[in-house]
């Protein structure tokens, strides 16, 4: 019987060859692009917010299983989400990979679903930044759209 470890494996590798969100978004939507160095991922986050919702979002780029998975997954758990919505799951998110400091205010009643198949990403110091890339450019659309 697969263990809780394959079935995070099997979501990961899903997202990757299958990944949701793709492509661009015209103007009026927002865009922010990330890049990690160290392996060479990128990640382009285009975002609709509307009335203070995330509307749609797209993703572009190329890198690592890791990186692209995650952008997946993240494009997936915040559309339709409010703005203070997805900035509590972001936070969750970081929480999750230990780069957040914990503080009083993290909702722990933010479900992480999927993005949980992302949490053995931890045990690999140097994979952090592929996992939280798409999280920290999905920010810094969400700066640009209330700018």
């Amino acid at each position: 019987m697969p263990g809780l470890e394959d079935l995070y494996r099997e979501i990961i590798l899903d997202h990757y060859k299958n990944p949701r969100n793709r492509g661009e978004l015209a103007p009026p939507a927002v865009s922010a692009e990330g890049h990690n160095p160290l392996c060479g991922d990128e990640i382009q986050v285009y975002l609709l917010v509307e009335n203070g919702t995330v509307s749609d979002v797209r993703i572009a780029g190329q890198g690592c299983s890791i990186s692209q998975s995650s952008a997946s997954m993240m494009s997936a758990a915040v559309k339709g989400k409010s703005v203070d919505d997805v900035r509590k799951l972001v936070s969750r998110f970081k929480h999750m990979m230990s780069i957040e400091e914990c503080d009083s205010e993290l909702d722990t009643s933010v479900n992480l679903g999927d993005l949980e198949a992302l949490q053995g990403v931890v045990k690999f110091p140097v994979r952090i930044k592929c996992a939280t890339l798409a999280w920290n450019t999905l920010l810094e659309a969400l700066e640009s759209a209330h700018a």
